[in-house]
C-alpha cells in the first residue's frame, strides 16, 4: 500500500504523468484520494484512456500497461496484490525495443541514483527514465492503431521481453508471496475450516495493528512520489 502523488512534470509528448509499466504477477487497484487526471493502459484489447477524480476506483491485472497522467494535484492511493513482489523486480517499463529487449541494457537504465542523491540529481534521473518508458509505450499505442495484426506483434515482442527481464528475480518471488499473500490465503482456509465446526478459538487472536507511515514524499516511484507504509 503506497499513497502516490503523482508526476507533474510533462513527458516528450505534452502528457503530464507517470513512468508506463506493467505487472508480471501482480493485480494494482488505484484509489484517488484527490485532484484529476486518467490512466492510460494498453492490454490484448487495445489502447485505453479511463478518467480519475476524486472517488474512483480502478484496478488492473498482471500484463496491463499503464500510465498515470495527471490532469492536476493527482493523489492516489495503490493498493498492490502479491505483497512484497511488486518491490522485488515484479514491475517492467515500457522502454523502447532495444533496452528492453537487452535485460542488462534494462536495469541500467530503469536503475535510479542513490537515494542520498541531491533532489535535483534524483528527479532529473526519474524524468529521464519516465521519458524513456513514454517512448515505448507510444511506440505500442502506434501498433495498435496500424490494426490488430500489427498490434499483436509488437504486444507479444513486448511480453516476451518484459518476460525475460523478470525471470532472472523470480526464484525468490515464491517465497516471498507464500510469507505474505499466500500464508493470509491459508490462514482464511483454516478459518473457513474452524467456524464450520462451530470453533470460535482464532477470535481469542483478535488484534488491532497500524501501519506507520514514512516521511511524505520521501521516495521517487515510477508514476511519482511515494509515501509507503509498513503493513508487515
Amino acid at each position: 500500500m503506497t499513497r502516490l502523488s503523482v508526476y507533474a512534470d510533462q513527458a516528450p509528448d505534452g502528457v503530464a504523468g507517470g513512468t508506463p509499466h506493467l505487472h508480471t504477477a501482480s493485480t494494482e487497484a488505484y484509489v484517488v484520494l484527490s485532484g484529476r487526471g486518467a490512466i492510460q493502459t494498453i492490454s490484448p484489447e487495445g489502447f485505453r484512456e479511463t478518467t480519475l477524480e476524486p472517488g474512483s476506483v480502478v484496478w488492473f491485472t498482471p500484463g496491463t500497461i499503464h500510465r498515470a497522467v495527471n490532469h492536476g494535484d493527482l493523489e492516489i492511493l495503490v493498493i498492490m496484490s502479491n505483497a512484497g513482489l511488486p518491490e522485488a523486480g515484479d514491475a517492467v517499463m515500457t522502454f523502447p525495443e532495444d533496452i528492453v529487449s537487452d535485460p542488462e541494457a534494462y536495469r541500467v537504465n530503469a536503475a535510479l541514483p542513490p537515494a542520498d542523491s541531491p533532489e535535483s540529481v534524483l528527479s532529473a534521473a526519474a524524468a529521464r527514465r519516465r521519458d524513456l518508458g513514454v517512448d515505448g509505450f507510444l511506440a505500442l499505442k502506434a501498433a495498435a492503431d496500424t490494426g490488430p495484426q500489427a498490434f499483436e506483434v509488437a504486444l507479444d515482442r513486448f511480453y516476451s521481453a518484459a518476460s525475460a527481464v523478470v525471470t532472472p528475480l523470480t526464484g525468490t518471488w515464491r517465497e516471498v508471496w507464500e510469507k505474505s499473500a499466500g500464508r493470509a490465503a491459508s490462514e482464511t482456509d483454516q478459518v473457513l475450516s474452524a467456524l464450520v465446526t462451530g470453533s470460535q478459538e482464532h477470535l481469542w487472536q483478535a488484534a488491532l495493528e497500524q501501519a506507520p507511515a514514512t516521511r511524505a514524499n520521501q521516495r521517487f516511484g515510477m508514476c511519482g512520489r511515494l509515501q509507503t507504509y509498513n503493513t508487515r
